[in-house]
C-alpha cells in the first residue's frame, strides 16, 4: 500500500480564528491537501480540496464564504494536476472519503464520476439540513450525483485494518479522520480540521470555526491517544508540517 500527499489548494484566512490574541487583521496561509491511498483492493482519496474555478472567481462559486476563505493558489496547485503526477486520473479513483463537506475538502468531488463517496451520516444530515449553506455546506461541491455511503462509527475500509475511518465530531457534526497503516513507514492519522494546526492539539485551544467545542475537546483527546500509540498526526492545514512531508509523486509505503 502507498500513501501520497497531494496539493489541493491554498487559502488565506484570519489568524485569529485559530490563534487567540492574534490581531484581527493578521492573516495566515493554509495549505489544502488530499491524501491518495493506493490499496490492492482500490484507490482512495481522502478529501478532494478546492474546486479549480475558485482560482479565478471564488465568489461566483462560494458566495460570501469567499470573504473568509480567500483562495491564493494557482491552477497547478489544485487536485487534478497533483493527482496526474502519480500517474492516475479521476477514473482510477474507486472511493472518496470526505472528512467533512466544507468546500475546501470536497470541492473536486464532481470529477470522480466512478467513485463512491463515503461520509459520516451526521455530516450528510448536516449538509442537507435547512440553512446548511450558511453553515458552509455548498451542494454544488459535495453532491454531484455519485452514490454516497453513510458511515456510522468506525469503519475498517478494506477489512484488513490498513485504513480505518474514525469519527471526530466537533469541527462539524460528522467530521471523520483516517488511520492509515503502512508496512514500512508506519502509521499516519489524517486528522483533517479537527487538528487544522499542530498548536490546536498541543494547547487544546478551540478554534472559532468550531461547531461544538465540547465535542472537539473529546475528539482531540482521542487523537492524542492515537498519537501515543505511535501514529504521526497529519494536520488539516498546517503549513510548517506540509513543507516537512513527502508530497506529490513521492509516496510513503
Amino acid at each position: 500500500m502507498k500513501l501520497n500527499f497531494l496539493a489541493a489548494g491554498r487559502l488565506r484566512m484570519k489568524k485569529s480564528i485559530y490563534v487567540p490574541g492574534a490581531d484581527r487583521n493578521e492573516t495566515i496561509d493554509l495549505p489544502v491537501s488530499s491524501a491518495l491511498i493506493r490499496h490492492k483492493q482500490g484507490n482512495v482519496l481522502f478529501d478532494t480540496g478546492c474546486h479549480p474555478s475558485v482560482v479565478d472567481n471564488a465568489e461566483d462559486r462560494w458566495g460570501t464564504l469567499a470573504k473568509f476563505m480567500n483562495p491564493i493558489m494557482s491552477a497547478g496547485e489544485t487536485l487534478l494536476p497533483s493527482l496526474a503526477c502519480t500517474g492516475l486520473g479521476p477514473d482510477d479513483i474507486d472511493i472518496i472519503v470526505n472528512s467533512h463537506f466544507h468546500p475546501d475538502h470536497c470541492g473536486c468531488n464532481q470529477f470522480f464520476k466512478k467513485a463512491t463517496i463515503l461520509a459520516h451520516a451526521k455530516e450528510i444530515e448536516a449538509a442537507k439540513a435547512p440553512g446548511a449553506e450558511a453553515a458552509g455546506y455548498l451542494r454544488a461541491d459535495w453532491d454531484y450525483g455519485q452514490p454516497i455511503e453513510a458511515v456510522n462509527g468506525e469503519k475498517d475500509l478494506f477489512g484488513d485494518s490498513s485504513v480505518v475511518l474514525v469519527p471526530l465530531p466537533g469541527h462539524t457534526p460528522g467530521t471523520t479522520g483516517a488511520l492509515v497503516r503502512l508496512d514500512r513507514s508506519g502509521e499516519f492519522f489524517l486528522a483533517s480540521d479537527t487538528v487544522s494546526f499542530r498548536s490546536t492539539l498541543d494547547t487544546g485551544v478551540v478554534p472559532k470555526n468550531t461547531w461544538n467545542a465540547e465535542a472537539l475537546v473529546k475528539s482531540l483527546a482521542e487523537i492524542r491517544h492515537i498519537e501515543q500509540a505511535g501514529a504521526q498526526i497529519i494536520c488539516g492545514h498546517d503549513a510548517a508540517q506540509w513543507t516537512s512531508l513527502r508530497t506529490g509523486q513521492d509516496a510513503y509505503e
